[in-house]
């Protein structure tokens, strides 16, 4: 027997960790009677003899008592110099594998071994690094850190008295300099050495320590207290910057309210809206934040979605409507049902993907990395080579010296390492606030260069509730065809299907017991109705069960020739009637192809539907469609177009599973379900098909910002090493290049933040 179980409740690292992945099917294979083992579609699966359910959590135990994840937040993380120490810190431990580092949101991933004691190491080694860490998910948050904002104040008044001194006494002034170079190069010191104790020896601040030490032994201290003290001022603003980008993150996290009223016989209470609970009742006041998903049992009103998805006009609810936790009820009281509360709602379930999306590195970043690691230490071996060879052959030894000690300030690649990853984190948090939600920098980067989007036609460019518009029985009543049709999509997701179950409750009638049903992608459905095998499935697919007659095939053509869908019902292999269905395109769908028609993307549409109904469809919308086609079809479709570029696909997230993985990126839509969420690279949280073209102008601003950060990088970089090789500028001028740098390009890439979907 086969036994399957949701990864996430099983053992939800393992969605992502192939390490997890092979430990659980050894855990579970090592149980009394189970034969086989293999994850697929976010589930696992098991050929057993008995259902192993009890003993399931005795596995899952065997796993993470070996190997188990966690994410920490480290305070005062927040440049990639910082982040460099941190990962040689996690390279060092055995048992200790550092997943994913976000210096900007200033979290760390780890899997560790529990039994190695390589959790403790870890973090007695971060903070030797001078770091605060804690676990991610304690909701504490360490009050930042002010002694740097003393060391600078110090610094400052110091150089700010000596400067005065300097004009009746210069001896006196010199010993000013060089206390300030003291007050603020020691704490840049120690954090060198525990860099160097980390090894990570070519960081930020043992460049500073050396260059201002280095200017001091040469008679420069007024030089050596400007630098550390401009560089207390750009790690400062730096701090300000990444805390910057850290609320727009945080900004969601606020939405959801702390408490909630939860109606007990019919009166409200105030509980912490943490507690609550599938099947909770709750009421919504006028003002008030949803604490929770769930639906309307009771009132009607507007809410406000915006915060969640995107939508700027308050959606109209009604008992049976879906609310989200986090939008604003506009209007009238609600009573709502909870359906997911705490760390599974739509909202929280988004900032938990955000947040695994930004520590995921993109393309660029990877390869800004790659080189900023030869960089430093090829500058460092230039400063080393520039004071000693031009004294060499008769240059002046402390001019050289000097020159060399400006070289070092300039090796520091802060500005280069972050321009990448801050413009990606600023990017994925102006799409989470606008609904748009894209996994990871990879996929932000490959929406830019779409060349071609294909459209799934039902529920993607159409509304997705086609209406039954025709009932054609041949061999019995009409009530009976529509009961029988409706016993074989007894419990169907799909649209068709979901329609003809409507039409069978609106009229009434009788829908015979079933059993067996089973699913054929793209062609229909089938199951024992009463004892007897019945399918429902496309003329194409029922013309090779059966010898459709000449009058069916002349009333489907008609139908088809309307712009309709039709469906025959098979009894055994016998025709018994015939169906049809009529879906309307969606309202912006025009509006949604305009815009990619602008942005220069083709936009094509696949569909298992027949070639007239799709022509209609195509033709009102005006875009080329490719119809009848097979599942397998449809991914050699996409494989043809992904040699002329970049292709997204965009479905509904649950019957397109398989396009959405062939193509380059795929786009689910859906309100915010858990399954739009969980299948594609990128989700729009509401139907708003505009979203596609937001998508890639989100994609397009973000990739030209990460262009703009590394030439403003690189350019500021090599213009100063020309003028300090020159002798046109000094220390200060080159600490002053690189702390700005840094700041300008964290301030670039916070512009991303005000994104606003206008087509430009």
């Amino acid at each position: 027997m086969r036994f399957s179980f949701p990864i996430r409740e099983t053992l939800p690292s393992a969605e992502s960790c192939s390490e997890c992945q092979s430990l659980l099917r050894s855990a579970l294979l090592g149980l009394p009677g189970v034969r086989e083992v293999f994850l697929e579609g976010g589930a696992v699966h098991l050929e057993a003899a008995q259902n192993p359910g009890p003993r399931l959590s005795e596995a899952i135990q065997q796993v993470r008592a070996v190997h188990t994840h966690q994410t920490f937040q480290i305070e005062g993380l927040d440049c990639a110099s910082c982040a460099r120490a941190v990962e040689g810190a996690a390279d060092r431990i055995p048992g200790v594998r550092l997943l994913e580092l976000n210096p900007l949101a200033g979290r760390v991933e780890l899997a560790y071994n529990p039994r190695q004691s390589a959790l403790q190491a870890f973090q007695r080694s971060v903070e030797r690094l001078g770091y605060t860490i804690r676990p991610a998910s304690s909701g504490q948050r360490t009050p930042p850190a002010k002694p740097e904002v003393r060391s600078v104040a110090l610094t400052g008044g110091l150089l700010a008295l000596a400067w005065v001194i300097s004009f009746t006494n210069p001896a006196l002034a010199g010993w000013g300099y060089t206390a300030a170079t003291l007050a603020g190069g020691w704490p840049l010191a120690l954090r060198a050495l525990r860099g160097i104790r980390a090894g990570h020896p070519f960081g930020i601040h043992t460049l500073v320590t050396a260059a201002a030490l280095g200017a001091v032994l040469i008679g420069e201290a007024a030089e050596a207290a400007v630098v550390v003290l401009l560089f207390g001022v750009g790690e400062l603003l730096e701090g300000w910057a990444a805390e910057r980008a850290r609320s727009g993150i945080r900004a969601l996290a606020a939405l959801t309210p702390k408490t909630a009223l939860l109606l007990e016989e019919g009166r409200p209470r105030e509980v912490p809206a943490e507690h609550l609970q599938r099947g909770d009742r709750v009421l919504i006041l006028p003002g008030g934040r949803v604490p929770a998903d769930g639906l309307v049992e009771e009132g009607y009103s507007a809410l406000d979605e915006s915060p969640i998805t995107g939508e700027s006009v308050p959606v109209s609810k009604g008992p049976g409507d879906p609310v989200y936790a986090g939008s604003i009820n506009t209007e009238s009281a609600l009573t709502v049902w909870v359906e997911r509360a705490g760390q599974e709602t739509t909202l929280a379930r988004v900032l938990h993907l955000v947040e695994e999306a930004q520590a995921r590195k993109a393309p660029t970043e990877r390869l800004v990395d790659r080189f900023s690691r030869y960089y430093t230490p090829l500058v460092m071996l230039g400063a080393v080579l520039v004071m000693l060879l031009p004294p060499l052959f008769g240059g002046g030894w402390q001019e050289w010296f000097y020159k060399g000690l400006a070289l070092l300030l300039i090796g520091c690649p802060c500005a280069l390492v972050i321009s990448v990853p801050a413009a990606v984190s600023a990017g994925l948090a102006a799409g989470a606030r606008r609904g748009l939600l894209v996994k990871g920098g990879a996929i932000l980067e490959t929406l830019g260069q779409l060349r071609t989007v294909a459209f799934d036609k039902t529920g993607t460019l159409t509304e997705g509730r086609p209406q039954m518009t025709d009932i054609i029985p041949l061999a019995l009543p009409e009530d009976e065809l529509l009961g029988r049709a409706a016993a074989v999509e007894s419990g169907s997701n799909h649209p068709l299907g979901r329609a003809i179950l409507r039409r069978a409750a609106e009229a009434g009638v009788r829908v015979p017991p079933s059993s067996g049903h089973k699913t054929l992608p793209g062609q229909g459905a089938t199951a024992l109705v009463e004892g007897e095998p019945h399918t429902v499935g496309s003329p194409r697919y029922a013309a090779e069960l059966a010898a459709l007659p000449p009058g069916l095939l002349a009333e489907v053509e008609r139908l088809e020739a309307q712009g309709k869908t039709a469906v025959v019902v098979l009894r055994e292999a016998t025709p018994i009637g015939l169906l049809a269905f009529r879906d309307q395109p969606r309202l912006e769908a025009q509006e949604a192809l305009r815009r990619l028609k602008a942005l220069g993307v083709k936009s094509v549409m696949l569909t298992g539907d027949n070639p007239q109904t799709a022509r209609a469809i195509a033709g009102e919308l005006g875009l080329e469609a490719r119809a009848g086609l097979l599942p397998q079809e449809k991914l050699h479709l996409i494989t043809t177009l992904r040699k002329e570029g970049k292709v997204a696909m965009v479905g509904d997230g649950i019957n397109d599973a398989p396009a959405l993985a062939q193509a380059d990126v795929g786009v689910a839509m859906g309100d915010g379900t858990e399954a739009a969420l969980e299948t594609a690279d990128a989700a729009l949280l509401t139907n708003r098909l505009t979203g596609v073209a937001e998508l890639i102008q989100l994609s397009r601003a973000t990739l030209g910002a990460i262009r703009a950060n590394i030439a403003l990088a690189l350019g500021l970089k090599a213009a100063f090493l020309i003028t300090t090789l020159t002798g046109a500028t000094g220390l200060w001028m080159a600490i002053l290049a690189d702390t700005g740098a840094t700041v300008l390009v964290t301030a670039n890439a916070l512009r991303l933040l005000g994104f606003s979907g206008k087509l430009e």
